[in-house]
């Protein structure tokens, strides 16, 4: 940097020859940031980093959590973090970016996978708690950070709900086509029912620490969701309105 700033030192009179091509200079070395390019991403080191990150953020908190203590979790250098990533939020960013299109891109080979609406839900739900099972440190920061007021990933954490819902309503819209779900039903509030169903499910499943087959869950869920908890055959919907009950 001193080299920079030499080249363009007037000697004669110890000014600074603020030139067009002289600002330029100077104003990239104080904003240079790593440029991560595909290749980059496609590395291992790129991939244990992200990994390590998670783990860290998962144990100690995001905010808790320290760029050294990612390196040593990666078995890297401090520094090698600043090849791949700007700084902690970046990090925390591009690892939902990497997996939104992962996980997402699973949930789809799953659902496409039925020839039916309520199996589609079925295989949609079982690959959601399979996912959230096996990556256990994804599952708690996923958690973290959907609970949160203020969250650095809001973008990301929103594109993984409207796809989450988009495909939830496509299922509901196909079972009403087959005759299986009710057209009455507003579509909306089916969609949270569902989602906010299967997150208090891994929620509870966290906070037991995994002690139980969290897939096991897959089945009374979809259960719920498609018999709901009535009696169909003993209650009147009407005549409880009518009784408040």
């Amino acid at each position: 940097m001193i080299y920079f700033f030499k080249i363009i030192l007037d000697r004669r009179n110890s000014s600074l020859l603020m030139n067009e091509y002289s600002f330029i200079i100077i104003k990239s070395i104080f904003q240079w940031r790593p440029v991560i390019n595909n290749k980059a991403k496609g590395n291992d080191k790129y991939h244990r980093i992200l990994e390590a990150a998670v783990k860290v953020f998962a144990e100690q908190g995001f905010y808790q959590s320290t760029i050294s203590q990612i390196a040593r979790e990666a078995g890297v250098a401090d520094g090698t973090i600043y090849l791949y990533f700007k700084n902690k939020d970046d990090i925390l960013v591009q690892f939902f970016n990497y997996k939104t299109k992962q996980v997402f891109d699973s949930f789809r080979e799953e659902v496409d996978k039925a020839d039916n609406s309520f199996n589609k839900l079925r295989n949609l739900i079982r690959r959601h708690l399979e996912e959230f099972q096996s990556d256990r440190n994804m599952a708690v920061l996923y958690q973290a950070e959907t609970h949160q007021n203020s969250r650095l990933v809001e973008e990301q954490i929103k594109e993984m709900s409207k796809m989450y819902l988009d495909i939830v309503s496509e299922i509901v819209e196909r079972g009403q086509d087959e005759g299986n779900v009710r057209k009455d039903l507003y579509v909306g509030l089916v969609k949270r029912f569902i989602l906010g169903g299967v997150d208090e499910v891994i929620n509870t499943w966290l906070h037991s620490g995994g002690k139980y087959d969290l897939v096991s869950m897959a089945d009374p869920l979809v259960d719920l969701f498609i018999r709901g908890i009535g009696n169909m055959g003993k209650i009147n919907i009407e005549d409880s309105k009518k009784n408040n009950l």
